[in-house]
């Protein structure tokens, strides 16, 4: 079996961070989160990867992954310019896939357990495809999955404005070759595009068997800063600690903390974990780090308040202004102001911005 990762898309809900770089690659506890689905394909078994590129970002993709080796893979690029659908961008793996059976996993979406037991039964079962389905509050944001008294799947539809059901297509999909037949035959979507849903229907109304998987472990499409910060706490739950660097004698550090390389916590600092710091950071006297903040490579932090946020690194704070529940980009610099402003600053900042708060 072969592995298609979706890497394209504009990205859109997380600007301004993705007017300079791809959403996929916006880190997680400091790891990309297209690392953590390359590896959820290599623990599946799963070592030969097609990686789809778009018009963004595409060389920053292929510098973060290169050749795959690094994670125990071997990676193919394929292009598809402009976003035409989940669909089209299967079409264009078209020969890379060959006469393989392969999984699709969208390069934005991160899932507790992985894709493994979902990857065991599809091959053990003699399916055409395999779809994984969770129960949402929310199903016109994602394609729909229509199940019987029995739970099988009798149709799908994309984004409906009156769904059927509550359970929302989770961004994996296992096909044979048979589902390349069946995007011939689809035609573009209200959205311009072609969807993934419309092409396994055909699957359904082919009398193909499709087979559904409730996922019961987390899952997140990262496509919002909210989601990002979400499931960076979702993962630093469950943070195994690994401190590198220094703490100096009179910093307080408590819970969960891992520091990376070449950083030092300094003495007069506050750090309640879990927290992750990486390396080449310095945490100067004064501040307060607290419970689910990613700190990335290069960062130094002077006298902030910063809790449940992310920086992606090589940020700079000297601030005096609480600052919770922000997503930060590389290289921002924050400064206090001469002037108050109100405490509890929400921040959304792109890359090499400069703010004053």
């Amino acid at each position: 079996m072969k592995g298609l990762v979706l890497s394209g898309g504009s990205g859109t809900r997380l600007r301004p961070l993705t007017h300079t770089g791809p959403k996929q690659l916006i880190p997680v506890a400091n790891k990309p989160v297209l690392q953590y689905v390359i590896e959820d394909l290599r623990e599946a078994g799963i070592t030969d990867i097609g990686v789809i590129l778009g018009n963004n970002g595409k060389e920053q993709v292929i510098a973060a992954l290169k050749d795959g080796r690094q994670y125990g893979v071997r990676i193919t690029y394929i292009e598809q310019g402009a976003p035409m659908g989940i669909a089209h961008a299967v079409q264009c793996a078209r020969d890379f896939m060959g006469d393989d059976n392969f999984i699709v996993y969208l390069g934005d979406n991160m899932l507790k357990d992985g894709v493994k037991g979902l990857v065991d039964e599809f091959m053990e079962g003699g399916y055409d495809a395999a779809i994984s389905l969770q129960a949402v509050p929310n199903p016109r944001q994602f394609g729909v999955a229509e199940l019987d008294s029995h739970g099988r799947v009798i149709g799908l539809e994309e984004k409906p404005k009156a769904p059927k059901s509550n359970y929302a297509l989770v961004g994996v999909y296992l096909f044979t070759p048979v589902i390349f037949d069946m995007i011939k035959q689809i035609k573009p979507s209200w959205r311009n595009e072609l969807e993934i849903t419309d092409a396994i229907q055909k699957l359904l109304d082919d009398k193909r068997k499709v087979r559904s998987h409730i996922v019961t472990g987390w899952w997140k499409d990262t496509g919002k800063p909210e989601d990002i910060l979400e499931v960076n706490r979702y993962v630093l739950d469950e943070l195994k600690p690994v401190v590198e660097g220094t703490i100096e004698d009179g910093a307080s550090v408590a819970g969960r903390v891992s520091l990376g390389k070449n950083s030092v916590i300094k003495s007069g600092c506050t750090v309640r974990g879990p927290v992750v710091i990486g390396d080449d950071c310095t945490i100067e006297a004064g501040t307060y780090i607290g419970p689910y903040t990613s700190v990335g490579d290069g960062c130094a932090i002077k006298g902030a308040y910063i809790e449940s946020s992310v920086l992606i690194g090589e940020c700079r704070l000297e601030c005096d202004s609480r600052i919770v529940d922000s997503l930060i980009g590389r290289n921002a610099t924050i400064l206090s102001a001469n002037h108050e402003v109100p405490k509890g600053s929400r921040l959304i900042v792109g890359e090499n911005s400069y703010l004053k708060i």
